[in-house]
């Protein structure tokens, strides 16, 4: 696909405290520190899950609990409390990366306990399968039209998109769920007007695919600097990318289940660890932070 590297780091805090926060006045964006003025961005990167769709909400209350039930069959003798808790710590260490990931951890934990481990992909489809079973309703709700795309949407995505639209930016979509499942989640949620061809997710070849080779794609194709690129993301990994390469980056600290208005105080946390510019509960606000993002005072 391209010559960079596939691999994506795991977590890793860079950013000890967020003493220097503050609000935009009357907005519920919180800035992180001082952003350089540099020209408004170009090309802007979406995730997908958690940021812009809600379709697969709670999918670690399906993953978890299966991963619990396969450790267990390997013979262990731990308690089923602590086996959440560990599974439950590596799952989310490694949320934002493809799929395929947390089912390489599970397989070195099946073996850890004298198992014998399923390949990854095997695993990978055993959660698929539940976690289509889990949001089947929603998916039938939005192809029949009873439920509205708004409902499934991170509040006030639609608004934010039109914008961006409107400034003339290049806009790109980048999720670790399979790629046929975006492409046909977004359109069920009416964003491929956005994105056209410009939605990627995981390959069956994992290692043809990351967030990362998505951003380099961009900067070589474009031929233009990683300062002018914005990325939003509720997982570290998209994060981390489009810091690396000099982009500024907004932390979607979403609440999935309640669409509050008020960020997820673990997300928040987690994603400024890795060096967030702007922290967001949804996209509310989506006028005075993009008027800040293109550098006007706040």
């Amino acid at each position: 696909m391209m010559n960079a590297e596939y691999y994506e780091a795991d977590y890793r805090r860079v950013v000890a405290g967020c003493a220097t926060t503050h609000f935009l006045p009357g907005t519920a964006v919180e800035i992180v520190g001082r952003r350089d003025r540099r020209q408004p961005p170009r090309h802007v990167v979406f995730d997908f899950d958690g940021t812009l769709s809600l379709i697969r909400e709670g999918w670690p209350q399906v993953m978890v609990p299966m991963m619990v039930e396969i450790l267990q069959a390997a013979g262990t003798d731990e308690p089923a409390d602590a086996l959440r808790h560990m599974v439950f710590e590596f799952v989310m260490q490694l949320n934002g990366k493809q799929t395929i990931y947390q089912m390489i951890r599970l397989a070195e934990e099946v073996r850890r306990r004298g198992g014998t481990a399923e390949e990854p992909s095997v695993y990978k489809q055993m959660y698929h399968d539940r976690l289509m079973e889990r949001i089947a309703g929603r998916r039938e709700a939005l192809r029949s039209g009873k439920t509205a795309p708004r409902e499934m949407l991170v509040p006030y995505s639609l608004e934010i998109l039109q914008e961006l639209r409107r400034r003339q930016v290049a806009l790109y979509l980048a999720s670790g769920t399979d790629e046929r499942y975006v492409i046909e989640e977004a359109r069920m949620l009416g964003l491929e007007e956005y994105f056209g061809r410009h939605i990627y997710g995981a390959l069956d070849d994992y290692k043809t695919f990351s967030k990362a080779l998505v951003i380099q794609r961009i900067l070589q194709e474009n031929r233009v600097d990683g300062r002018l690129l914005l990325g939003f993301g509720d997982g570290y990994v998209e994060i981390q990318n489009i810091k690396s390469v000099g982009g500024s980056a907004v932390a979607v600290a979403s609440d999935e289940r309640g669409r509050s208005g008020k960020p997820d105080a673990w997300k928040r946390d987690r994603l400024i660890g890795v060096g967030a510019d702007v922290v967001i509960p949804d996209f509310r606000d989506w006028q005075p932070l993009l008027d800040y993002l293109w550098g006007k005072p706040g």
